[in-house]
């Protein structure tokens, strides 16, 4: 049994037995692997949200809250492979980590079957790797992107076009992205005003523990880029 697979059994599994607890060993013994590797796929399922628990004492082990059940969805091969397949857009974006635990829990609620069926179409599918300019350390997309959207202030230090490098502490307020080109606009506290900040002229980038006031960013500002941006579109049961 394949890992994504055995992660699946082990939600139905516990789900099967609740609020009796299964112990390591015994799930062990139940998948054919050793108790260490229970404990890595637990963990991996209680990252991703799965209300698993342990419970304390002899006869202890881990337990699923009643309550949870797996999503009422229906994700099919073809749209598994069009979310890895749209996954493989993102690795110059703020969002790539966020990405793949989304296409994990796409998996971990698809049958085993269906699962196997994607796997299948994908070793099919082969994409190349676009020749790309210099893109931001992965360091620098992940926190400026969470940054947004905590809104906390930012310590970076950046080299801008001239190759003259500063530190500055940015109160982010938008991210903007055009293909492989991402800015991060805040208020620059070294210049007193709002500024735009390319990720990839970032050397580093750390965030506080302070959250910036909210501070409006006009059209006309955006404009500076000379990009024709909008408004993430998400559906409207999220925006409403």
């Amino acid at each position: 049994m394949n890992r994504t697979d055995r992660l699946y059994a082990l939600v139905e599994e516990l789900r099967a037995v609740a609020p009796r607890p299964r112990s390591a060993r015994w799930l062990a013994a139940r998948f054919e692997v050793d108790a260490r590797t229970i404990r890595r796929d637990i963990g991996a399922l209680q990252e991703s949200g799965v209300p698993i628990y342990p419970e304390r004492g002899r006869r202890g082990g881990y337990v699923l809250d009643r309550a949870y059940t797996l999503p009422p969805v229906n994700i099919t091969p073809r749209e598994a492979i069009a979310a890895a397949v749209a996954l493989e857009t993102m690795a110059d974006t703020p969002f790539l980590d966020d990405a793949r635990s989304a296409l994990y829990k796409l998996l971990a609620v698809m049958s085993p079957s269906d699962v196997e069926a994607a796997r299948r179409v994908a070793d099919r599918i082969h994409l190349g790797t676009p020749d790309r300019p210099a893109t931001p350390a992965r360091q620098v997309l992940r926190t400026a992107g969470d940054a947004v959207v905590r809104r906390t202030v930012l310590a970076i230090e950046y080299v801008d076009r001239h190759g003259h490098a500063s530190r500055r502490l940015i109160e982010p307020v938008e991210l903007l992205g055009a293909g492989h080109q991402w800015y991060l606009v805040g208020w620059c506290r070294l210049r007193q005003e709002v500024r735009g900040f390319r990720l990839d002229r970032m050397q580093r980038a750390s965030a506080t523990d302070e959250v910036a006031p909210p501070r409006p960013v006009g059209a006309a500002w955006r404009s500076r880029f000379e990009l024709a941006t909008a408004p993430l579109n998400l559906p409207g049961m999220l925006s409403s």
